[in-house]
């Protein structure tokens, strides 16, 4: 991604755009981002001690950079203090500055050099990467309990990575069925038994052993236990050997082993297949 000073109207737009959509983010998070990173640049070109603003039109991309003073009294500590300037010498600037009046002055258009340029960039690829983050966790942290289709990404000491499409799951060892391989690109249904808010952005679990993932693969076969008809009470499991299931009928008409059994087996034959047996 280049960010430039010099970039004009439209391609800041255009940048903000294309990452907005890339991320699958709001477009305002990104110009915010590009908005804190210039101000980054500016601060290094101008020095650290100016509060510096730069606001980018979303609509029209027009930008404008300005600096804030605030005026303190002449034995104020400035050291560490940023955007602050005593009364003594505010006076030069202004005739009628006083203590805690703000002044704010439109700094020109100016090129940044390529530090600048690099350390923008990652501003703005740090602050798109927590948003990022952020609408994973929001998006997944309601799907608890949920099964969900991916494709295997990697395997990482038995741990199977699965790129879930807007989000990444992991799957543990010990939450996948006995003696079952994965390989890259392979086709996954898992279940979501967990999302965590992790520093190194959120951890959606996923398992083919947790009980709740058998009980979600009856509902998906047997409409009965969709529509709430047939309750499922109890799982239990060997993953890859055997489980039980306690089901009631709230229909008297209705016999719940059966409907879960299917014509000759077909529903619960779906069910064992993907349980691998």
């Amino acid at each position: 991604m280049a960010i430039g000073i010099s970039a004009n109207r439209l391609e800041l737009l255009q940048i903000a755009d294309a990452v907005a959509r890339e991320k699958s983010i709001e477009k305002e998070v990104v110009i915010e981002a590009i908005e804190d990173a210039l101000q980054k640049a500016a601060r290094a070109r101008y020095g650290a001690e100016h509060d510096i603003r730069v606001k980018i039109d979303p609509r029209t991309g027009e930008m404008t950079q300005k600096r804030v003073i605030e005026v303190v009294p002449d034995d104020a500590e400035l050291e560490g203090e940023i955007g602050k300037m005593q009364l003594s010498i505010a006076k030069r600037a202004w005739r009628d500055a006083e203590v805690g009046k703000i002044y704010e002055e439109v700094l020109p258009p100016f090129e940044i050099g390529r530090v600048q340029t690099q350390m923008a960039r990652q501003v703005v690829m740090h602050k798109v990467r927590e948003a990022e983050r952020e609408r994973q966790y929001d998006e997944y942290k309601d799907r608890v309990g949920e099964i969900v289709n991916g494709s295997v990404k990697r395997v990482e000491y038995g741990n199977v990575i699965v790129d879930l499409g807007r989000g990444e799951g992991i799957m543990r060892r010990d939450q996948s069925i006995p003696r079952e391989n994965f390989n890259v690109g392979d086709r996954i249904r898992a279940y979501i038994y967990d999302v965590r808010r992790e520093t190194k952005g959120p951890q959606i679990m996923l398992s083919r052993a947790h009980g709740g993932f058998m009980a979600k693969l009856f509902a998906q076969e047997v409409p009965e236990v969709y529509d709430g008809v047939i309750e499922i009470r109890a799982v239990a499991r060997d993953p890859g050997s055997r489980a039980k299931m306690a089901v009631i009928s709230n229909d008297s008409s209705i016999d719940p082993v059966g409907a879960c059994v299917g014509m000759r087996g077909s529903r619960v034959q779906a069910v064992v297949a993907e349980l691998q047996g």
